[in-house]
């Protein structure tokens, strides 16, 4: 069964624990790489929120 994807708090809140994991210094190679790749594909989620939620409010505060 798949989890339930992580909202924008949870998304962010993942990324700060896996950035304090990789300043620990004190995970293998492999890990550290691993880690990594979750956190970019974390941060091009949040921005794709971001972005949307922009979009969103201009379309929300045009003058029509």
């Amino acid at each position: 069964m798949k989890d339930k994807p992580l909202d924008f708090e949870q998304s962010f809140a993942r990324i700060e624990v896996i950035v304090k994991q990789l300043e620990s210094g004190k995970l293998p190679l492999q890990e550290n790489l691993s880690l990594f790749e979750e956190a970019q594909s974390l941060i091009k989620t949040l921005e794709k929120a971001l972005q949307d939620a922009e979009t969103k409010i201009k379309e929300l505060t045009t003058i029509k």
